[in-house]
């Protein structure tokens, strides 16, 4: 960020003060300032911007041009600046557990079953981040992270929590064979090795022919795309599992394939002994367990309840 373009803080306050009441005095008031002190600011502010904010009359302030067009842009900043602190200083966002994932996870499969999170600790309070990192970063700000990884770091303990198959989805309504996919507008996340090709080979087919394929970088965009009609998406079972219950996906092909990637699950040192952090990731586990029959998940190591 240039910080040359932006004025002294200062000068602003005694701007949008000024320009709210109208009178240098009445904002010296309300900053615990003088007069002069604030009039000199306005002098400050106008010299920097190299324009007039007010005209002086003998008895009262009025605000030019520049001065009205300039008041809303410093008055949303203040307003943004005030949200944005506190949000960060009041109670439920410092309480809040930090959960650090990738976005179709959190869209696809965390999303869909915060109704049963919620109505089994209903004290809970997430904070959700979906930023798309590195996988080899580590989120060290997080209290729970689930990432997307062929296998975990060395130094960064985590657990397997899902043993996904990989397969083509698409609309319910969508009309699409094997012999005619060429046609077809394929879509493929390129941070995966899911690929259309690795597909074939799993499910014992020819290379697909795939001269019109679409890469997006977030799988959750692709799938969006394959429900709106737009063609079929390569995807898989922790992801898709809910859209194709609900009927918004279907597997127009029985055909699936073994992911050598796998969601796994990670507790920062610091949520090590935080009761929610450890209920949450029962929870994720009890869940996956269900989709999951024989994974055999260690349920009993994160006990704790909220």
């Amino acid at each position: 960020m240039n910080t040359r373009a932006l004025p002294p803080l200062n000068q602003l306050r005694a701007f949008e003060a000024a320009a709210r009441h109208l009178s240098f005095t009445a904002a010296a008031g309300e900053l615990n300032m003088t007069q002069s002190a604030v009039s000199q600011q306005i002098k400050s502010l106008e010299g920097y911007l190299g324009q007039p904010l007010f005209y002086r009359r003998p008895r009262a302030l009025e605000l030019t041009v520049t001065g009205l067009n300039y008041l809303p842009v410093v008055r949303d900043a203040f307003q943004t600046l005030s949200r944005g602190t506190r949000m960060l200083v009041d109670g439920d966002a410092r309480d809040a557990l930090k959960v650090q994932c990738n976005l179709t996870f959190a869209t696809c499969w965390l999303a869909p079953r915060l109704p049963r999170l919620y109505a089994r600790h209903p004290d809970l309070h997430l904070q959700i981040n979906t930023a798309i990192w590195d996988p080899m970063e580590r989120g060290d700000m997080a209290d729970i992270e689930i990432r997307f990884l062929m296998a975990p770091a060395r130094d960064r303990p985590a657990e397997r929590l899902t043993w996904d198959r990989f397969y083509p989805v698409c609309a319910s309504d969508y009309q699409v064979s094997l012999a005619d996919i060429a046609r077809h507008r394929l879509y493929y996340c390129t941070a995966m090795l899911t690929t259309w090709d690795a597909w074939a080979e799993g499910v014992g087919l020819p290379p697909v022919p795939v001269p019109r394929v679409t890469h997006t970088q977030v799988l959750a965009t692709a799938m969006a795309a394959a429900e709106a009609g737009a063609g079929l998406a390569m995807t898989h079972d922790c992801a898709a599992r809910h859209a194709i219950a609900a009927g918004r996906l279907v597997r127009p092909f029985a055909g699936s394939a073994q992911m050598q990637e796998a969601y796994y699950l990670s507790v920062g040192p610091q949520a090590e002994d935080n009761p929610q952090a450890r209920a949450f990731a029962r929870w994720i586990k009890e869940e996956m367990a269900a989709d999951y029959p024989a994974a055999g998940y260690d349920l009993g190591r994160d006990g704790a309840q909220t």
